[in-house]
């Protein structure tokens, strides 16, 4: 079989092939190049910390010249470097410990930091550097890109809330024509309950570990018995932006990547819930869709103008919810101190999360494309006066005419009703007169409730 170069066409995997574009702002974040630049950054700032203590005599606090410099190899860390320690990985098979080698090689040039050399990595495990790295990639991603895409798609809705709260329209539950709501109020319950989850995917706490090989600081102890190694291991990793977990085995047990994605997947189910309500208000004719000059809708039926930024975004979702489940749930496990089942399933951090980005992006393309057909709507509503059959029998109730769930229900029970109707039957109740001319100045589309005001106000 031929070999082909990797590119957009050749690549296994939709996220680098078709869906390249959309998923390259992650690659900052959660690629083989960005895990080296994590991983570089957290050895040299334990190497940091251990040097500002007292009780490690055998290191001396750096410079503010060799601070900067240490700090620029992170800056500045390229394509090249990563190459490189790609290279030194081949001969070493360990990731991690090929970082430990490519910054004895940069240190080699540094007189100052020459007797340092063999405090890189110093008492650590792999997942020390591991964990913290992980959870600096989640942490940047979460508040460079994640987040604020959320509170984009929340804002779209927020602004077609307001604009569109007096916007008549008939409910559907089970399917069927129910009692009127708004436009602006359905997409206020969307923008509602996505600023909860947002809120809280925000807010997880992205914790971390820097502890040795088992969690207990074995190796720590023995080497410096007079080093406060627990308020240390807390120094570094506060010092990152996370936060510290005390209690680990050989791993950090990700039980926050389990909270933080349980989040994220409540946000993605309620996007599925409002792309399969568009995609059905698109259907009934309430939406339309801006045409965009060169698409096509169908090989075969030109008129056609699929709905497929929202059936995009519902497929991507779905497999967003798919991996983050899964990892939420394996992650959680690990056999005795250590397995490196949770190593394999950490690389697929950034796919998990770049499903759910390419989803946002195709569905904040979607509302921006929706145009409201308010005469459908209106049409729709208008001739439905049986489903004015609920506030009629409800101001029965409050008279205490007997029976008035069951007469309505006689009444319009599958039937068309039209307004003379309707007003007979009121003509014949026995409530006082003001109340009927209330009942009869009643029209569908205005019988909405607090639908208007509730929209507002979110």
């Amino acid at each position: 079989m031929p070999v082909y170069p990797l590119n957009e066409l050749t690549a296994l995997s939709p996220l680098d092939g078709r869906y390249g574009g959309k998923s390259q702002p992650l690659r900052a974040y959660f690629s083989e190049y960005a895990l080296m630049k994590y991983r570089l950054l957290v050895e040299i700032a334990w190497l940091q910390c251990l040097a500002e203590h007292p009780d490690i005599p055998e290191l001396n606090p750096f410079s503010k010249e060799t601070l900067l410099w240490m700090n620029q190899l992170v800056e500045n860390f390229s394509l090249k470097d990563a190459e490189h320690i790609k290279t030194l990985e081949s001969t070493t098979n360990h990731d991690v410990k090929a970082i430990e080698y490519f910054l004895k090689e940069k240190f080699a040039s540094r007189p100052e930091l020459q007797s340092a050399v063999e405090f890189i990595h110093f008492a650590c495990t792999s997942e020390d550097i591991n964990n913290l790295a992980y959870a600096l990639m989640l942490k940047a991603a979460r508040e460079t890109l994640l987040v604020p895409t959320m509170k984009e798609i929340t804002q779209v809705l927020l602004t077609m809330a307001h604009e569109q709260a007096h916007c008549s329209m008939i409910s559907r539950t089970h399917g069927q024509a129910a009692t009127p709501t708004t436009l602006g109020k359905e997409f206020a319950n969307f923008a509602y309950r996505l600023k909860q989850q947002k809120i809280a995917f925000l807010n997880t706490p992205l914790k971390g570990k820097i502890n040795g090989a088992v969690g207990n600081f074995n190796a720590h102890l023995i080497a410096y018995p007079k080093v406060q190694w627990l308020q240390l291991s807390q120094t570094l990793v506060e010092r990152l932006g996370l936060t510290w977990n005390p209690y680990t085995t050989q791993i950090e047990p990700h039980d926050y990547v389990a909270e933080l994605f349980g989040a994220m997947m409540r946000f993605n189910s309620i996007l599925v819930d409002l792309s399969r309500d568009i995609w059905g208000y698109i259907s009934l004719g309430y939406f339309t869709q801006k045409i965009i000059a060169g698409e096509v809708g169908s090989s075969t039926m030109p008129h056609k103008v699929n709905p497929i930024d929202f059936e995009n975004a519902e497929g991507n979702l779905l497999l967003s919810n798919a991996l983050l489940s899964f990892l939420s749930q394996q992650l959680l496990t690990s056999r005795w101190q250590r397995d490196l089942v949770d190593s394999t399933l950490m690389r697929n951090l950034g796919v998990a999360l770049s499903y759910a980005y390419i989803a946002y992006s195709s569905l904040l393309k979607g509302l921006h494309k929706l145009e409201i057909h308010k005469a459908r709507m209106e049409e729709d509503l208008k001739h439905r006066y049986e489903l004015l059959a609920e506030p009629i029998q409800t101001v029965m109730r409050r008279y205490g005419v007997e029976g008035a769930y069951e007469q309505l229900k006689a009444l319009t029970r599958g039937q068309e009703m039209s307004q003379k109707t309707l007003h007979q039957f009121i003509d014949t109740l026995p409530i006082p007169q003001e109340a009927k001319e209330e009942l009869k100045a009643l029209k569908p589309e205005t019988y909405t409730g607090l639908a208007a005001p509730l929209a507002l106000r979110v």
